[in-house]
């Protein structure tokens, strides 16, 4: 059996081809590749392996990226030392989820159960379950979000639906801002309790004191020093925000969805 090793430390990869070697002989290394970039040229050039070891974070990317231009039909097992990419490692073929350090005992049977695949000529059908009770990881169940929150206005309790409020705010008091400028206080310490219980695609946590509907947003202004003006589409309601360098990214990416 020739396999191709995608790793991108040296001293690992050699390790891991010791392991293997010990573990099951007839494996034929054929190839190493530390890059994305190193891994498609190979690909380009050569034939496909039987078998594919692969890491995830490799030094320029996440190996992926090598799936996604060419179709990979031979097993692959990944070897990481995260566990956050495993649903996705096996939409791309993967057959097996190591954790770094790798054991032994579980390479010895990802190695078996890719010859029982490449015998048979069959691909492993995707079993997302069978993965997370092999990783003893919880089942996906969907989360639940609160639908209505009790605002407090004139010493009166109001239910507001979560999709009529524009943002939360912290001043002294917690408090509600719907869409059409209402203002409620909220009977809650703290706006980190609040964010636990609503949906962070919905609602984005922009500073200490402030989390916005993603409904409310009209535009957002860079300004100087890396602040942003957010701009709410009701009338009167704008804030400057204060992003750092690195939270910007995920705020972009969380109004892209």
């Amino acid at each position: 059996m020739n396999a191709l090793l995608i790793e991108d430390e040296k001293l690992v990869a050699q390790e891991l081809m010791a392991s293997i070697a010990e573990v099951d002989p007839n494996v034929k290394i054929i190839g190493t590749v530390g890059s994305v970039k190193t891994a498609l040229r190979w690909f380009a050039e050569n034939a496909e392996p039987d078998l594919i070891f692969a890491d995830i974070q490799l030094s320029d990317g996440v190996s992926f990226a090598i799936f996604d231009k060419f179709q990979i039909s031979c097993p692959v097992i990944f070897t990481t030392a995260y566990n956050e990419y495993a649903i996705q490692a096996f939409k791309v073929n993967g057959i097996d989820y190591l954790l770094k350090p790798v054991d032994w005992e579980e390479l010895r049977q990802a190695i078996a159960k890719a010859r029982a695949l490449t015998g048979n000529k069959s691909k492993v059908p995707i079993d997302v379950q069978k993965l997370l009770d092999a990783l003893h990881l919880p089942s996906a169940a969907k989360p639940t979000y609160k639908e209505h929150f009790l605002g407090n206005a004139r010493n009166s309790w109001i239910p507001i639906k979560v999709a009529d409020i524009a943002y939360f705010m912290r001043d002294e008091l917690n408090f509600i801002v719907t869409h059409k400028g209402e203002r409620y206080i909220l009977d809650y310490d703290t706006l980190d309790e609040i964010e636990s219980m609503i949906n962070a695609d919905q609602f984005y946590r922009a500073s200490r004191h402030c989390i916005v509907n993603i409904d409310a947003v009209q535009s957002v202004k860079s300004l100087s020093n890396l602040k942003l003006q957010l701009i709410l589409k009701s009338p009167n309601h704008t804030f400057d925000i204060s992003i750092s360098r690195d939270k910007a990214p995920s705020f972009k990416k969380w109004l892209e969805k």
